[in-house]
């Protein structure tokens, strides 16, 4: 027997949004839940032999709705991922993804996680004072975690956002580079101010930088501090010592919370040097309060070449 239902929304601009460029958000969550959709005027129509599809249809389109009149208008990679978590889950009140989007006081746009994987992660920030995000190029591993860091600190619940890395060449040797420390390392942490501009106007940066509330540094600059009440990311982790881990591992403080990214498929260290992020993997995995989020291909985010690009590397090898 088909159920069927039909949602009627307050404006075709309100529908336009929902259904996307020729329908197609709508065609991700037909090829996703199953059943048929239609759209006319100002509503749209599903019907399916399963009662309990048109309940998760029912519950994705308030979901939507929501997010659209907020002044989003969500991408595909977004209804991919909201659809799978609504198929992933027995109950039709999930909405994990709307949950874990990050909204940056002052920002150029909300940011939302494009996977299943990276609305975990988002989620594991929030309720874990250390978390581990391990996954290969463009999975929005930084990205992350410095919109979700920026809008703790932009928001008062944090003091400061720390951003650190460490210094490895990677087939260049840094003593060749002209300039002066400053200059030689400045390429080491440009990609840290790229996402930052990403996400919020220059002069927002300057005034943080102005106020102390946003520090960026190479990682042998943490040694000897605490850090407490910050938000603390540690990017290309891969390419850490396990003494300079321990060493980052032991400066957070009281109120703080850390985030150690990286990608084991690139790792720079010198052969016969054990890397700080696979070793801190191991003997941490079962310590209540660290979480480990894993990310892979299929939550790649960036270009879509990017992803074809790690698939041909990895079929390779």
């Amino acid at each position: 027997m088909e159920e069927g239902i039909t949602i009627a929304f307050d404006n075709k601009e309100l529908l336009s949004g929902i259904c996307g460029a020729n329908d197609g958000n709508l065609r991700i969550i037909e090829g996703s839940l199953g059943g048929f959709i239609t759209a006319r005027g100002n509503e749209i129509h599903f019907e399916s032999r399963n009662e309990a599809e048109v309940k998760r249809f029912k519950t994705m389109m308030d979901n939507l709705a929501a997010i659209v009149k907020e002044g989003e208008y969500p991408s595909p990679e977004y209804i991919r991922a909201l659809a799978v978590d609504f198929t992933a889950s027995e109950s039709v009140h999930d909405t994990a993804g709307h949950d874990s989007i990050i909204q940056i006081p002052h920002g150029f746009r909300r940011v939302y996680p494009r996977s299943r994987n990276q609305s975990s992660y988002v989620q594991a920030m929030r309720e874990n004072e250390i978390c581990f995000c391990v996954g290969p190029a463009g999975t929005g591993k930084t990205y992350l975690a410095i919109a979700q860091a920026l809008q703790s600190v932009l928001t008062k619940k944090m003091r400061k956002l720390v951003l650190t890395r460490p210094v490895v060449e990677a087939g260049e040797n840094l003593g060749f580079l002209p300039g002066d420390l400053n200059q030689k390392i400045d390429p080491y942490l440009k990609p840290l101010y790229d996402a930052m501009e990403s996400l919020i106007p220059y002069d927002v940066i300057r005034r943080m930088e102005d106020t102390r509330s946003i520090e960026i540094a190479p990682l042998a600059y943490m040694r000897g501090r605490s850090l407490n009440d910050c938000m603390v990311i540690l990017d290309e982790a891969q390419n850490t010592t396990k003494e300079q881990m321990k060493m980052f591992l032991t400066r957070i403080g009281t109120g703080a919370r850390a985030v150690i990214t990286g990608d084991t498929t690139q790792i720079d260290l010198p052969r016969k040097t054990e890397s700080g992020l696979l070793h801190a993997l191991e003997i941490l995995k079962e310590i209540e309060g660290i979480n480990i989020t894993f990310l892979h291909t299929s939550d790649v985010a960036r270009n879509p070449l990017v992803k074809k690009i790690i698939q041909a590397y990895d079929e390779r090898e």
